[in-house]
Parts: C-alpha cells; structure tokens; sequence
C-alpha cells in the first residue's frame, strides 16, 4: 500500500505513505577530553573497555604488552583482526582493560570493543566490519545449573536398586 487516497472521491489529492517515516540522522561520536574514542566489547562473561586514539600503533591490555597478555596466537589475532580488516594496524594507539572469562571470551569482548570504537571514530568503517563479523555480538551463553541436576543438564546417576 504505497499510495492512499483521500476521503472526497472529487478530490485528486494523494498522500504518500511510503516516504511518511523520516530517520533521525545519528549524531556526531563525542571525542573525551584525552582524545579517546570508546567502544565496549562482550563475549560470554568477558567484558572489554577499548579507548583508542590516532597513534603509532601501540597496543595495551590491562597494562601489559598484547603478546605478554595474551598466550596463545589465536587470541592475538583475533584482537588484531578489526584493525587488519581497515588496513590500520599502525595508525591508532589501543588501551583495553578486560576482565573476567577466560583467554578467548577475552579476545572476542577485545575484539568487538575494537570494532566498536573503530566505527565511532570514523563512519566508514562500519561497512567494511560489519562485513567481516566484527561488529556482531556473539550472544553464546554458559548455560545455569537447573535444581535436581548436577550442571545445566547432566543428571545424577540412575540406580535401579
């Protein structure tokens, strides 16, 4: 139904319902005092605070080199992959506070805050990372213990006598 017409059948006069609906137009992201731009990263009980600002490359979780945080290689470039998915692996310096989870819930809640913060800082990006995965929340949750079984859904042992 693109198009309605009026009351008065005399009437020519027809409104256009298609083009009723205007979007707001999205504001402008806010830049803190220190020149940061934020975004805010989960994945399973992880959560990652991520500030970044134009930089030559530097990038630290919670207070720490990203290759002493972080063991495994996987995680590392899972952190690394927004930036390598705009092509600016050198051009921002990275703060990250993270905590709770494990090693990888914690590179996934990087990951996002990343992706997230990269996006505020500049519009264009968004394309290119929600194209690739990175700004999409991986909603994967440990499942909670239920009353009378043993974890979420193992029972206890069956005796028959």
């Amino acid at each position: 139904m693109a198009e309605a017409q009026a009351n008065n059948p005399g009437d020519n006069l027809k409104i256009d319902v298609v083009n009723a609906a205007v979007k707001p137009e999205r504001k402008a992201a806010k830049v803190d005092k220190g020149g940061y731009h934020w975004g805010t990263g989960r994945r399973k009980t992880s959560v990652a605070r991520v500030r970044i600002r134009p930089g030559d490359g530097k990038l630290v979780v919670n207070k720490k080199q990203l290759s002493n945080y972080f063991a495994r290689e996987q995680d590392k470039e899972a952190v690394l992959s927004p930036l390598k998915a705009v092509k600016c692996e050198k051009s921002f310096d990275i703060f990250i506070n993270v905590r709770g989870g494990g090693s990888t819930g914690q590179s996934g809640a990087a990951r996002l805050g990343i992706a997230r913060a990269l996006k505020n800082y500049d519009d264009s990006y968004a394309q290119v990372l929600r194209d690739g995965g990175h700004l999409t929340r991986d909603s994967r949750m440990v499942e909670r213990k239920k009353p009378g079984k043993s974890g979420a859904r193992r029972r206890y042992q069956f005796s028959k006598r």
